[in-house]
């Protein structure tokens, strides 16, 4: 003769109740990614952002291993949409500020390009890439009311915000440069990957040294070594960064291609272990012809066709 077990009614209810509160939890937490990614959505690169400097032809975008937001973010500098300049210019010549004046008119000849890489690539990770855009767009501004350019210190600043509000395991890769009308590239890497550079005239990857290269720690990793709030900087075992120093390449001819990446893109493999990055320079020789945008769209292509990916990738095509 067998027997069935009854569960309590009390068990019951207090299943029933743990079921509810994880509902409610759940339901909780998406309504915060959902916001999450409501406040995020307008930082995304958007085509009317990318610069207009003449003589060059910019695009790019980012594949988010989540197919929404990630720790990648791509962020366009156009000097002359986003800020009035002219007025700037007028400015300084009534206070008498020559050089910020001639600053002022040479930056209204570059277009900027940040590309930023977040160490993760969750969805959450996104809201750190929000601090740096915002903190970013807040340093600019004030760069260009003082100096009428973007120059090292707005990056020293950064650092050491990041430094003292970022946790050690959260650290940002970065590359910020200024594309000019003469197709020289001047920026900052902090750990970043170095840009490729494809030629039209000899149809390959140029070589270029990396001792040619100042590469600094990644952003919040470590403390400048000279800060004149140095005293109250929290000792680092990993040490103390020097200052920030400026590399330049330059596009030396017509149809000369640059390409800044994130490590999604470098670090690609498909099934088989084979990396996406040896094709790269078949892929910029089949497509040199095209337009920067469609260059980025036939890389999104190969990307995709050549295995799934297993981080954020972020690319932007600078073409002479």
């Amino acid at each position: 003769m067998s027997t069935t077990e009854t569960v309590p009614a009390q068990d019951k209810t207090d299943s029933e109740t743990r079921l509810r509160n994880l509902e409610a939890e759940l339901s909780h937490a998406r309504a915060e990614l959902r916001n999450l990614l409501e406040i995020n959505a307008p930082l995304a690169p958007q085509p009317g952002q990318i610069p207009r400097v003449n003589g060059i032809d910019i695009f790019g975008e980012s594949i988010q291993l989540n197919g929404t937001l990630g720790g990648d973010h791509i962020m366009f500098v156009d000097f002359n949409r986003r800020f009035d300049l002219e007025e700037r210019i007028l400015l300084a010549e009534q206070a008498g500020k020559e050089s910020v004046k001639k600053r002022l008119q040479s930056t209204a000849k570059t277009g900027g390009i940040l590309v930023a890489d977040v160490a993760g690539h969750s969805v959450t990770d996104a809201a750190l890439a929000g601090r740096l855009h915002d903190a970013f767009s807040v340093c600019v501004l004030y760069e260009l009311d003082i100096y009428g350019m973007v120059t090292e210190r707005l990056f020293e600043t950064l650092n050491i915000i990041l430094y003292h509000s970022t946790s050690v395991h959260k650290f940002i890769t970065m590359i910020y440069g200024e594309v000019s009308e003469q197709g020289t590239f001047k920026f900052i890497s902090a750990a970043h990957p170095m840009p490729i550079v494809f030629s039209n005239e000899f149809d390959r990857i140029v070589d270029i040294s990396p001792e040619r290269f100042s590469v600094f720690p990644p952003l919040g990793s470590q403390p400048p070594e000279y800060h004149i709030d140095r005293r109250r900087i929290r000792s680092n075992p990993l040490g103390y960064k020097k200052k920030y120093k400026i590399n330049e390449i330059n596009l030396m001819g017509q149809g000369d291609i640059m390409v800044i990446y994130t490590d999604g893109l470098s670090e690609h493999e498909n099934e088989n272990g084979k990396q996406f990055f040896a094709t790269m320079e078949g892929l910029l020789k089949s497509v040199k012809h095209l337009p920067a945008s469609e260059i980025g769209a036939e890389i999104r292509k190969s990307i995709l066709a050549f295995g799934k990916p297993r981080d954020d990738i972020s690319y932007v095509v600078i073409k002479k």
